[in-house]
Order: C-alpha cells, then sequence, then structure tokens
C-alpha cells in the first residue's frame, strides 16, 4: 500500500429518513451537504478539503442503520485484487467481488472478515 494514501477512502452511515438524517448531520456539524439520488439510492456527501478522508449518509436497499457500526471503505491502493486475493487466503470471504464504479473514482469490492464484519475495499485501479 502507498504510505501516502489514509487506511480509510471512504465511509457510509445507513439512514431510514434521508431528510431527517441529512438535517441532522448539517446541523451538528454546521454543514451544507450535496445530496443525489443513483440508482434508487439517496446519498449526502460530508465536505471534504484537500483529498482528505469523507464519507455520505445513505438511504436505499440493504442500508439498514443499527449498532453494528457504519461501512467503511478501506484503502486498498495499489490493486484491490491484491488485498481481495490476500483476505480470501487469510479467513476472510470476497462477497462482492472487484467492481468497477467509474473510471475517475475507481473499484470496490466487499469482504466479511474473518470476525463477519462487512468491510467495503477501494482502488485507484
Amino acid at each position: 500500500m502507498a504510505t501516502e494514501k489514509n487506511i480509510i477512502s471512504w465511509f457510509e452511515i445507513p439512514v431510514s429518513d434521508f431528510d431527517r438524517a441529512k438535517k441532522f448531520y448539517e446541523t451538528i456539524f454546521d454543514i451544507e451537504m450535496d445530496s443525489t439520488e443513483i440508482q434508487n439510492y439517496k446519498m449526502a456527501y460530508f465536505p471534504t478539503h484537500d483529498g482528505k478522508v469523507s464519507g455520505a449518509i445513505c438511504f436505499g436497499e440493504g442500508y439498514i442503520p443499527s449498532g453494528a457500526g457504519s461501512l467503511l471503505y478501506m484503502n486498498a491502493n495499489p490493486d484491490l485484487n491484491l488485498v481481495l486475493d490476500r483476505a480470501a487466503q487469510n479467513g476472510g470471504r470476497v462477497i462482492v467481488p472487484k467492481t468497477l464504479i467509474s473510471s475517475d473514482v475507481g473499484y470496490y469490492s466487499f469482504i466479511v472478515d474473518t470476525e463477519g464484519n462487512r468491510i467495503s475495499l477501494h482502488s485507484d485501479r
């Protein structure tokens, strides 16, 4: 992994009432969150500066708020396949294979770690 990159590259917080959650986060952090809807999923983005880690609140199928925690996207640069291979070899399970988000965003994958946690991985290539 490139040492100049953060281990966390993106996070998502599941919400059940998008407008209420957006207002809550905008209010407590005194920010404005840009919103979008992609394939029946609503997202509102936390602002980011200078390429720092950020994330979004997310509403849609599969986003279930719980005390189990938020979904973190772990940095798998330089190539997601390297991390996926090591995860599978060390007791993890790949549940979504390497998938292109877009050419300018990169790739993602979901794994289940040895403890049963669902984690997403991200890489530029």
